[in-house]
């Protein structure tokens, strides 16, 4: 196996695929990107990357001034023309929380009218456990070539943050799961050229589809976890933040923070395809899905919390004026996807009340889309009550003086509630009384 030997065609330019590919093409790999969406095309092609996040705007113009990657919404010429095919498209979940493959179906189908022999597909979106055996593999069958004897199959897990996704694919370990040993032996080559992390090979494609939404989902439950222990601890006059320091102390206890819900493409779905083929097994994976529900609640506690702390000045949720701060689903990132804060305000809106947001990440159209008027930073600090959800660094110099109406629902354990009640604002928060 050479670099020159290989010719990869990526499905899904989003924010996995497009790092994933400027990657490739960066250490020398000839590269083109597939997307349904012309914008998308046209803008890579351009030099210019259609996503926010640090240092790939660069990689982007510099790999396809060299030439090393380019973008198009024809497959069929790209498959045509490439011997690997990465498919690294969105899987959500469905409105029975269960999963969407359309898009790795739709993927699969166009790679399998051009699969020629000794060609390596490499699915990297996150799927149910099973799913290259009894999804992929089918339908890349329909080809008319076998799977293994005649053309090889991988599955890789990403795993990166928004706004460190460079750093985190070229250093995070990488697991590896194949048909057989010939289609691990190639992924691991091609992806010991992009990372520095150490590359582990599975005995096959279902066990590393596991491992990523056991990662997520030991997280999710870590989360609810703590989301529950401080629902427990506001019932009983307790700060939980203070108590989950102080156990944390402890060798062996790593209990997470608790917040308004758990958002993200990735923690907030994955479990439930667990949940989901457990299910079909006769499983009923309890405490994963009990754990998501623990986590869904939060928006819908925090509005309580909002109900309750506008009724200790005498006002009603009805018709008060509420600023959100924040809507993505976690700190400096322009990323809203699942996030908490949607939730939160549909809840409030169809409560009565008038919701106000604020995001200096994300774009104003997209507050407006969940349900808010996009105002400024200083408009929502104004409100009737003040509830930061998102713990973005511009909101870390809050001041008691800033909150105008004196009623505060900090949602993350950014600031100190002690600072706030002694300038005479009622401060209140997941997990603190």
């Amino acid at each position: 196996m050479t670099d020159e030997s290989f010719k990869i065609a990526i499905f899904g330019l989003g924010h996995i695929g497009l790092p994933t590919a400027a990657l490739f093409a960066k250490n020398g790999f000839n590269v083109v990107g597939i997307d349904i969406n012309q914008n998308i095309v046209d803008k890579i092609n351009s030099g210019i990357s259609p996503i926010m996040e640090p240092g790939l705007d660069e990689l982007v113009n510099e790999v396809v001034s060299s030439g090393n990657l380019r973008a198009t919404n024809k497959a069929s010429d790209a498959v045509k023309n490439s011997n690997v095919m990465v498919v690294i498209v969105p899987t959500p979940v469905d409105e029975k929380k269960c999963s969407d493959l359309s898009a790795v179906i739709s993927a699969c189908k166009m790679i399998s009218d051009g699969l020629k022999k000794e060609d390596l597909v490499i699915i990297e979106s996150t799927i149910p456990p099973g799913t290259c055996e009894n999804v992929v593999i089918p339908i890349l069958e329909e080809s008319g070539l076998k799977s293994s004897l005649d053309f090889k199959v991988a599955y890789t897990p990403e795993r990166a943050l928004p706004y460190n996704t460079l750093y985190e694919m070229t250093h995070n370990a990488r697991v590896i799961g194949g048909i057989d040993s010939q289609s691990s032996e190639k992924a691991v080559f091609l992806y010991e050229k992009i990372t520095e992390g150490e590359v582990i090979t599975v005995k096959d494609l279902i066990t590393a589809e596991m491992v990523k939404l056991m990662e997520n989902t030991y997280r999710d439950t870590n989360i609810a976890l703590a989301n529950e222990m401080a629902i427990v601890c506001e019932s009983m006059g307790i700060d939980a933040i203070d108590a989950i320091k102080a156990a944390n102390f402890h060798p062996r206890v790593n209990i997470h923070t608790p917040g308004p819900g758990v958002g993200g493409h990735c923690l907030s779905i994955d479990p439930y395809f667990i949940v989901e083929m457990a299910e079909e097994k006769g499983n009923p994976a309890r405490l994963i899905k009990t754990a998501r529900d623990v986590n869904e609640y939060m928006p819908y506690h925090v509005a309580r919390i909002v109900e309750k702390t506008l009724k200790n000045v005498g006002k009603k949720l009805n018709n008060s004026m509420i600023g959100v701060l924040g809507v993505a689903y976690k700190g400096n990132v322009a990323d809203a996807r699942e996030t908490p804060a949607e939730p939160l305000i549909r809840i409030l809106s169809s409560e009565g009340a008038i919701v106000m947001a604020h995001d200096p990440h994300v774009d104003p159209q997209m507050i407006e889309t969940m349900g808010a008027k996009p105002v400024t930073f200083e408009e929502a600090l104004k409100c009737d009550c003040v509830v930061l959800i998102t713990d973005h660094k511009e909101y870390y110099n809050i001041t008691p003086k800033m909150i105008e109406k004196s009623v505060f629902v900090c949602t993350r354990p950014i600031l100190d509630p002690e600072e706030f009640k002694n300038q005479g604002v009622i401060f209140k928060g997941v997990g603190r009384p």
